[in-house]
């Protein structure tokens, strides 16, 4: 279903240059996109970009608009990256409207559980008892809901989500297929080489807005709740240890690893692939690069970064050999200094 630009400016605000006739089939890269598609230039130094393109139409920063208008119709804004993104958000609305909400019959609902008004239900899910559900919120086919969880108004659990006993999932958040909240955190106490474990009597408590992509695993904690506040975003194969807290609007990229009583800060962002150490705190925002391992507590924000640069093989044994001997060639250093060093009982007296 086509939608003409001046649709998209009504619903979406922004300064149409051009026809608002033209009908926009859908959204597409820049590089690729073509007639009756519609792209976005996010930034001024793309301007080259902005004479190859095959785009019906743009949305650019006032900086582009003169430009962008001698070549076709074009949306201005201040932010085209966030204005695109509010327009993908309202173009699925537009394509994919969602089914009216029903509780399927093959689904297994406990009856002391608390269904509000508009509470979608898929195919064979399970919520036990004592579940409470806000209105509008979506469960889908084989999510599975433990007893005295709390779901939030609108939030949306994917196929096969698992939301353990006594958890806490806020307002407006979505979850993805195979995530699991509130597995038991990884807890054991060693005794004569076994090891004896160590029940998880916490919870999880995750606030609104909250995004937690497929696959992703949060532990509960052994005490108190491990904690996901308001605004999160967490890639796939996200795993989260438990007792661990996660600041207000940080985000992780897939793989990423916490381990258990990390305390994460306020708008903080963790490459994809990176490790960050149990019992670490990283302040408010604090950048940390793919792949990188965090081994000490980060108290000033900024951007910071631990790899080992990858080589060729060769090299790279020959780098890492020297790396082994810091250590001893430190000790000779520090010989060397102390024989260095005059000796002071024997200056003369003034």
């Amino acid at each position: 279903m086509a939608k003409t630009l001046g649709a998209i400016v009504a619903a979406l605000g922004g300064d149409l240059r051009g026809s608002s006739d033209l009908v926009i089939e859908r959204l597409a890269p820049l590089a690729r996109a073509q007639a009756g598609e519609l792209a976005f230039i996010a930034q001024a130094r793309y301007a080259k970009q902005l004479q190859q393109t095959q785009a019906g139409a743009l949305i650019v920063a006032p900086a582009l608009q003169d430009a962008a208008a001698a070549r076709a119709p074009c949306i201005v804004c201040d932010d085209p990256y966030l204005y695109f993104a509010r327009l993908t958000q309202w173009w699925r609305r537009e394509h994919e409207p969602l089914p009216a909400p029903r509780l399927d019959p093959q689904a297994s609902i406990d009856p002391s559980a608390q269904l509000e008004p508009e509470v979608d239900v898929g195919p064979f899910a399970v919520i036990g008892p004592a579940v409470r559900i806000g209105r509008g919120a979506r469960i889908g086919a084989h999510a599975v809901i433990g007893a005295l969880a709390q779901i939030g108004a609108h939030t949306v659990l994917h196929p096969r989500v698992s939301i353990g006993t006594r958890c806490v999932v806020g307002a407006r958040c979505v979850l993805h297929p195979g995530v699991v909240i509130g597995g038991d955190g990884f807890g054991f106490a060693p005794q004569q080489g076994r090891w004896v474990k160590i029940e998880q009597l916490g919870a999880v408590r995750i606030g609104d807005e909250v995004e937690i992509g497929a696959n992703s695993c949060i532990d509960r904690g052994a005490l108190d709740d491990t904690v996901i506040e308001d605004g999160v975003k967490l890639d796939n194969l996200v795993q989260i240890g438990h007792n661990v807290r996660v600041g207000a609007h940080s985000a992780m990229a897939g793989c990423v690893g916490v381990a258990g009583s990390a305390d994460i800060g306020a708008h903080c962002s963790i490459g994809g692939g990176a490790v960050v150490l149990g019992h670490l705190s990283l302040a408010d925002g604090v950048h940390i690069s793919a792949a990188s391992v965090v081994t000490r507590s980060i108290t000033k924000p900024g951007h910071y970064t631990g790899l080992f640069p990858i080589d060729d093989n060769a090299s790279w044994e020959k780098n890492a050999a020297s790396l082994k001997q810091l250590n001893r060639l430190r000790e000779r250093l520090k010989a060397l200094e102390r024989a260095l060093e005059p000796d002071l009982s024997k200056t003369p007296e003034a």
